[in-house]
């Protein structure tokens, strides 16, 4: 990864967001407070927590009621999906070229077709053993989990983090973003003559004909300044200060030049903790995991349902409960096998491969599995409709809301009950940083 060169500015923004102690009138996360809450239409606060590289049959393959599969097809029939362990030590390949061999026109018999290094293909046809992920699979049992729920393109972590903070990657009338900028970082921060690759409206890529990753389009960051609606997005940092940071912010040249950067996009990631203790959790936070809890493929970890599980304890244990919504995503198939076909017309890159959806609230419907059609526009749409935000025009029109599924506010909130993990919120917190980007791919 490239050595960048931190203006002393960007030093000082990073120091006061590492700092753990109070400055200058900043809370105990260092970082200077945000506008009190604003109430929304259901909640006050909305988490959006992100992980890495699964689908659904993946995770959720034999869940009781879901949609699941333990066979896959492949170009000569089909064979068992093996159960497997959560950090193993291969990742597939992802990215769009690979989805649309794995699609294969939607007889979704490609997977075997692409090897990783020495591994077969036949290795993506597995599932992960429950056992490894019963923080998941205890989250599912007690909210809602929906089982098709659809990346918005058959891309990689670049894309699918922008369609978090933006439901699509449109740069022209034309033209989205796909796959991954040709150099680390990926953002403003990249080194000169970094390029990105394109798909038409039609679905026809263009390699390394797009712009420099550092973008003007506009974002939920924009709806929810203009409204007053305060947000964080909490991240860990790369190898470098600040510019070599994995942050979808970092490319968005408003946040990444601007005084939000530091402030609203905060590092490390752990001081989502300390907000959630000081009550000062912003209205919408988004969550990225250091590379080790991220459940990534290939990371050798098994952490990853530990660290969602702390997350998601520290609010149902705090006053932000009874109006809180926690979305849980993985943003990305990250080459596993999935079994339903992604619905069609495959424009603009999509609908990429299922991927697990998790929603957790006192309102959320207990045990209550969801079979509709989302994907990530949904999740940008409900925080537009909770703050009657204006629509970005993205995918986030044509998108179905959670909000007439997944909740029951006729019920009383329910009271929380705590995740039993593996791991508990002082490992977390005494974690060493991995340096590593949270993807590359």
């Amino acid at each position: 990864m490239k050595k960048l060169v931190i203006a002393g500015t960007l030093f000082f923004a990073v120091s006061i967001a590492g700092c753990k102690g109070s400055v200058g009138g900043f809370g105990s996360s260092g970082l200077p407070p945000l506008q009190p809450a604003v109430q929304g239409k259901h909640f006050k606060h909305i988490v959006v927590i992100v992980q890495e590289n699964r689908t659904f049959d993946n995770l959720f393959a034999t869940f009781p009621g879901a949609d699941g599969a333990t066979k896959g097809k492949t170009r000569h029939g089909t064979i068992p999906l093996h159960e497997a362990d959560l950090g193993g030590s291969v990742a597939p390949n992802n990215g769009h070229q690979y989805f649309l061999r794995d699609l294969d026109g939607g007889k979704m018999d490609g997977f075997a077709g692409v090897p990783i290094g020495n591994v077969p293909g036949s290795y993506v046809y597995q599932y992960v053993n429950p056992s490894q992920i019963a923080p998941y699979w205890a989250l599912a049992r007690q909210y809602v989990l929906a089982d098709h729920f659809f990346q918005t393109q058959g891309s990689g972590s670049f894309t699918a983090h922008q369609d978090l903070i933006a439901a699509g990657t449109q740069v022209d009338a034309t033209h989205s973003l796909i796959d991954f900028p040709t150099a680390l970082p990926w953002g403003c921060d990249a080194p000169p003559g970094t390029v990105t690759s394109l798909v038409t409206k039609t679905g026809l890529e263009l390699p390394n004909q797009g712009p420099f990753p550092c973008l003007s389009y506009r974002t939920l960051r924009d709806s929810l300044d203009a409204a007053g609606v305060s947000w964080r997005y909490y991240t860990p940092a790369g190898n470098d200060l600040g510019g070599a940071m994995w942050s979808a912010f970092d490319a968005i040249a408003a946040v990444r030049h601007g005084p939000e950067w530091g402030k609203n996009v905060a590092w490390p990631e752990t001081l989502v903790f300390d907000d959630i203790k000081d009550g000062t959790l912003p209205d919408v936070s988004w969550v990225i995991p250091d590379y080790a809890n991220s459940d990534h493929p290939g990371n050798h970890s098994g952490t990853g349902p530990s660290w969602v599980a702390q997350v998601v304890d520290a609010v149902g244990e705090s006053k932000a409960w009874n109006t809180t919504a926690i979305v849980i995503v993985w943003d990305d198939w990250g080459g596993w096998y999935d079994h339903v076909v992604p619905p069609k017309p495959y424009a603009s890159g999509g609908l990429g491969f299922r991927v697990p959806a998790i929603v957790v609230s006192p309102y959320a419907k207990k045990g209550y599995v969801s079979h509709e059609q989302y994907e990530f526009g949904s999740i940008v749409r409900f925080i537009e409709d909770n703050w009657n935000l204006p629509q970005l025009g993205t995918t986030d029109v044509r998108s179905s809301d959670f909000l007439s599924d997944f909740f029951d506010f006729a019920q009383p909130p329910r009271a929380f009950v705590p995740i039993a993990a593996p791991y508990g919120l002082d490992f977390f917190e005494r974690q060493r940083p991995s340096g590593k980007p949270v993807d590359d791919e």
